[in-house]
């Protein structure tokens, strides 16, 4: 099998062969649930810029009467920062969510959605900026303040991993969270089980990073995991992995070389090197 994960689509599920030869499951999201969705992180935005120009017309104008003629008047560096502003909200909302938390935005969190990479991977800033800079071209055409997305429908349609053209730029999908599919924390902490945390099953997944910056409850977490995995099948068991493990390389932004990782081998790997820097501590 070649370093690269093999995936496969049947009707709306991405399935993703993982290098340890497991199958990985994703629902991929509804046009109805990213609608709903995208309506939430739209509403959010237009909340933002009133708030932005309210405050620019109390602080500028003086007031909000006549505001809109007279933010014209103000002095041009105003105005300048103004349209940054509406940038910044309109074209990095999207983008700055989904990177710091983890292929999701306010919207997409509340629906249970998350971008990802087609190999199954978090998403980085580059996918995350790339697919939100194609949004403009997807929301075509538009209305006042009603994008209607009819190119990204249209390419949503024809697409067989239900992607929009940001999408297919950037090499994402969008795929539904199904709590179903593996046990909840409380569940994992709460199975008896003998301590086999630090038993290396997996071939260690090289990377830097300073394992130091995480928390012990996130460590805890890694370990429960670890310890009571082989309680769960394969299919549970990996999306249990990618679960735990999805936060944590966005946080830890490590360097890794793709061809050897595999997200149980990163969470050995992860604990062996937080309790060799702590195995004096408690």
């Amino acid at each position: 099998m070649s370093a690269a994960a093999a995936t496969t689509t049947t009707d709306d599920t991405l399935v993703i062969e993982t290098p340890e030869r497991v199958p990985l499951h994703f629902a991929l999201a509804s046009i109805g649930n990213r609608f709903l969705a995208c309506a939430v992180d739209h509403l959010l935005q237009l909340l933002a810029v009133t708030v932005v120009v309210v405050l620019a017309a109390l602080t500028l104008v003086g007031g909000l009467s006549g505001a809109a003629e007279r933010l014209w008047d103000a002095p041009k560096w105003a105005i300048a920062l103004l349209f940054v502003a509406y940038f910044l909200i309109w074209s990095g909302y999207f983008a700055l969510f989904e990177w710091a938390w983890s292929g999701q935005t306010p919207g997409k969190r509340w629906m249970r959605l998350r971008v990802i990479r087609e190999d199954g991977r978090p998403i980085t800033f580059y996918e995350a900026a790339a697919r939100n800079l194609v949004r403009i071209f997807d929301m075509l055409p538009a209305l006042p303040l009603v994008p209607l997305y009819s190119v990204g429908l249209v390419s949503v349609f024809v697409s067989s991993r239900d992607q929009r053209v940001g999408d297919l730029v950037a090499g994402t999908v969008v795929v539904r969270e199904r709590e179903a599919q593996a046990p909840t924390f409380e569940e994992v902490f709460n199975s008896p089980t003998s301590d086999l945390a630090l038993r290396r099953t997996f071939k260690p997944v090289p990377f830097t990073a300073d394992v130091g910056s995480l928390a012990e409850e996130e460590i805890e977490v890694v370990e429960a995991f670890l310890r009571r995995r082989w309680d769960l099948d394969d299919t549970p068991r990996q999306w249990m992995a990618w679960r735990i493990a999805t936060p944590i390389l966005h946080r830890l932004r490590p360097a890794f070389e793709p061809e050897a990782f595999t997200y149980e081998g990163f969470l050995e790997e992860l604990l062996h090197r937080y309790r060799a820097v702590h195995r004096f501590d408690g």
